[in-house]
């Protein structure tokens, strides 16, 4: 057998490459201008929301001091900052791959450059993948929490109603 025939794939010659008409260029060309000003709003974004994470046990402190029935809400201070940074991080690469996106693909489209095209696509997908993963995680938790809560319900000591039942008025 020839080793030719292994490493040639037989549609490779006969797909024409894509060529892209100047309407698509525009548009291609407007989201990446969309996309590099929403990956600087989101970077923007992420700084405000490090900075919460700075000072939201600060505030859970001060709060337990001017309320002392909230004392026990103030260790809650390290965990809240343990969150806020994690969403900045997330924030983060969202916003990254958007602001790379658009970079790529305006200067790919401004300068007829077709790696850049490339590389910018590879952002977007990478961008929606990143997107898929995390809603896949969010829908997954809602899951679990509504499971938690049908077991949980049963094991209350008055049910949801708490002892409000028409057998309990009786």
């Amino acid at each position: 057998m020839d080793t030719t025939e292994l490493t040639e794939t037989p549609h490779e010659e006969s797909l024409p490459g894509l060529k892209l008409n100047d309407e698509a260029k525009y548009f291609l060309h407007k989201a990446g201008q969309w996309a590099r000003f929403l990956g600087i709003m989101g970077f923007i974004g992420t700084g405000i929301v490090l900075l919460c994470a700075l000072f939201i046990g600060s505030i859970f402190s001060i709060m337990a001091k001017l309320q002392p029935t909230m004392l026990p809400v103030a260790g809650l201070g390290g965990l809240f900052t343990f969150i806020y940074v994690l969403i900045a991080v997330f924030y983060f690469f969202f916003s990254l791959y958007l602001y790379q996106f658009g970079n790529n693909a305006k200067a790919g489209v401004t300068f007829s450059n077709e790696m850049q095209v490339t590389v910018a696509l590879g952002k977007l997908k990478s961008f929606f993948k990143l997107w898929g993963i995390t809603t896949i995680v969010i829908i997954s938790i809602y899951i679990l929490m509504i499971i938690g809560f049908i077991i949980a319900i049963p094991m209350m000591p008055h049910g949801v109603t708490g002892g409000n039942t028409i057998t309990s008025l009786r």
